[in-house]
């Protein structure tokens, strides 16, 4: 990983305690490294740069426009986002439009790992309530068993695949966070799952390996057009409900108190 030594200290490998077979971590760590490359290079990266996350992107907004004109989108009640600032536009468009936003306090660090956020008892604007610093302030922190059940489930992507194959930063958070919800029942199978991301980060369809706890996306949504992966033939399988103990790192259960209390219930 050449890129990594001369990366500035807030862009570190995510995937060093990520569970899974080695040349497909591997393969996994030289498509992130293309595609960070690929959007400087385009200069589509917005501030703080692409390189060692989930990237925002230069019509991020427009995205999450196109995302709110799709059907289910409408009919959503609830809608649980990853708390990076690509789908900040789309966090804040829930709340305009009247729908609970649950989001995961980053990297499940909390006891309480997610924010709630009701845009009816909102004390700031939807744009500064739906950021990562807004929330902390203005959301209640919940448990997994106080959320209610979701009907959307938004995504942060590195890269994407048009069969809806998803590549984050690393660290499993987001197919974890959904393992979670499933094994909690506050995510089945019709609960649609969507990612908004620029061109340069959607790949062909096989282009982007997976491993089995690999959360697939029904919708990739960009500034430019919807991709509805989940009408493809052989629409990619969705994990089974349920955490899967064998691919979580002893370092990874540590770091997530969630998980260690999941395990210790079971042991």
């Amino acid at each position: 990983m050449g890129q990594d030594g001369g990366m500035p200290r807030s862009a570190p490998r995510h995937d060093r305690d990520a569970g899974g077979p080695a040349d497909v971590l591997a393969a996994k760590a030289a498509l992130r490294e293309e595609v960070w490359s690929a959007m400087r290079a385009a200069k589509v990266a917005r501030f703080p740069g692409a390189a060692g996350r989930i990237p925002n992107f230069t019509g991020a907004e427009a995205a999450a426009e196109r995302l709110r004109a799709l059907p289910f989108w409408e009919s959503a009640g609830a809608v649980k986002s990853n708390p990076d600032s690509a789908q900040l536009p789309v966090r804040q468009r829930a709340l305009e439009d009247g729908k609970i936003v649950y989001m995961a306090v980053p990297r499940l660090a909390e006891r309480e790992p997610f924010f709630a956020l009701d845009p009816a008892h909102l004390e700031q604007s939807p744009r500064q309530a739906a950021s990562i610093s807004g929330a902390s302030r203005s959301a209640r922190r919940v448990m997994l068993d106080e959320l209610s059940p979701v009907d959307l489930v938004v995504m942060g992507c590195v890269a994407v695949g048009e069969d809806g194959a998803r590549l984050g930063k690393g660290g499993g958070f987001a197919d974890l966070e959904y393992a979670l919800a499933a094994a909690a029942g506050l995510i089945g199978p019709q609960t649609v799952t969507v990612t908004t991301v620029h061109e340069i980060q959607v790949r062909p369809a096989g282009a982007i390996p997976l491993t089995g706890h690999d959360v697939p996306l029904d919708f990739v949504v960009t500034p430019e057009r919807v991709i509805n992966a989940r009408a493809r033939p052989g629409a990619l399988p969705r994990p089974d409900a349920g955490i899967r103990w064998d691919d979580l790192t002893a370092e990874k259960i540590a770091a997530i108190p969630l998980l260690r209390a999941l395990r210790d219930a079971q042991s």
